[in-house]
């Protein structure tokens, strides 16, 4: 579809595109996220889904895209045969489109990408581009959260890293107002979606060297670096599990979700996660175990597409905690993604929330020792299609 404003013609112009040409396109794109994968829809099976390229304008059936989104697809709560209503979707990119920032116009890229969602049947469309507003260091966090006289992780000094890339997500927050999305309404707990703030520990310098372990190690505090330390010496076997291991994995992980509270995905999942992102040539999934003689103690789920890596999963018993079979599996996590050559090991979302006593101050701390700095990344932006329908489907999701 391309897009046409007050009788010019748009730069660009969007089309289908098929797993093969996202694959390509994203194998030159080495931070895209695997969420971006074309494979990941296997996984989220709930989900429609479409891989969408944008062209310039007038390109052949040849062309390379400039920009790339996996977009999934969700209907209102309702049946599909209810007129207007029933298919009516939530169109959502998560970590995407994926582009080249240095030469991305979002008020020339998005207008055919919106135009082509709206005419799919879209009442909102959801993206999170992937960019980094801002970064604090993770001692400092830790030392705030420890002291309690703060109350946002946003009112600390942030630690200037990338000047060009943080003036190109201030760019982009001021294109995509003029374009009409809304920001992410600021909070201190976890959205649906991908969590504002990330936790990432880097793993090369500020020239891009990659950084030896230990260095990497000594951003830890003083606990974890203990703990890690006792974990080489517990008589723990550290492996790699196979797609059969998987089951193993399931109990320990639903031994986890029961005792910490929490609402823990079935057996399937993961099993199509490990086969889906394996038989991707942009990524891997590994599945990483700690035994204790012939007991497992730890297990976790990792991921690697191009220069990133995340920790996605993990499990562990409640017995012989001291041999801190968890700890065994970072520093593995860690040592593989120092031999892949990635950027950062990626442990997911926190909250900016500095209150000691907060639900999830324990997740910050944890993250924070473990030598991870804090990322704000621009969020998940809305653009209302229908804004009585967008605001009718929030307050639903609100009240899952």
């Amino acid at each position: 579809m391309e897009h046409r404003d007050s009788g010019v013609a748009a730069a660009y112009q969007v089309r289908p595109i098929s797993t093969q040409e996202h694959t390509r396109f994203l194998a030159d794109h080495k931070t895209a996220s695997f969420l971006q994968n074309p494979r990941w829809p296997a996984v989220k099976k709930e989900w429609q889904a479409q891989s969408l390229g944008v062209f310039e304008s007038g390109s052949g059936s040849d062309a390379s895209p400039v920009a790339a989104a996996l977009v999934l697809f969700r209907r209102l709560p309702i049946p599909a045969a209810v007129p207007l209503l029933g298919g009516r979707k939530l169109a959502y990119m998560a970590e995407g489109p994926v582009m080249d920032p240095a030469a991305a116009d979002l008020e020339q890229l998005l207008p055919p990408l919106i135009d082509h969602l709206k005419s799919s049947g879209a009442f909102l469309i959801r993206m999170g581009l992937p960019s980094v507003l801002r970064r604090w260091e993770a001692k400092e966090v830790r030392r705030a959260l420890a002291a309690g006289e703060n109350t946002s992780i946003e009112e600390l000094e942030e630690l200037e890293v990338d000047p060009a890339g943080a003036a190109q997500a201030r760019q982009w927050q001021e294109q995509l107002r003029s374009l009409g999305f809304k920001a992410p309404a600021p909070s201190t707990d976890f959205e649906a979606g991908q969590p504002q703030f990330q936790a990432r520990i880097p793993l090369t310098d500020p020239s891009g060297a990659q950084l030896p372990i230990d260095e990497v190690l000594a951003r830890m505090d003083q606990s974890s670096r203990r703990q890690t330390k006792k974990s080489t010496r517990s008589e723990l076997t550290v492996s790699v599990g196979a797609e059969s291991d998987l089951q193993a994995w399931h109990t320990l992980y639903s031994e986890t979700a029961e005792r910490d509270d929490f609402t823990g995905r079935p057996l399937s999942y993961f099993q199509d996660m490990y086969r889906e992102l394996n038989a991707s040539p942009l990524s891997e999934c590994t599945l990483y175990l700690a035994h204790f003689e012939d007991q497992l103690l730890a297990a976790a789920i990792y991921v690697r597409q191009g220069e990133f890596a995340w920790y996605v999963y993990g499990a562990s018993s409640a017995q012989e905690r001291k041999r801190y079979a968890p700890r065994a599996l970072q520093l593995r996590q860690i040592e593989d993604s120092l031999a892949a050559g990635c950027q950062f090991y990626d442990l997911g979302g926190l909250s900016p929330s500095l209150d000691p006593e907060y639900p999830l101050a324990g997740l910050t701390r944890f993250k924070t020792t473990m030598g991870a700095d804090v990322v704000q990344t621009l969020g998940e932006w809305d653009y209302e299609v229908n804004p009585l329908l967008a605001k009718a489907f929030n307050l639903y999701m609100s009240r899952r």
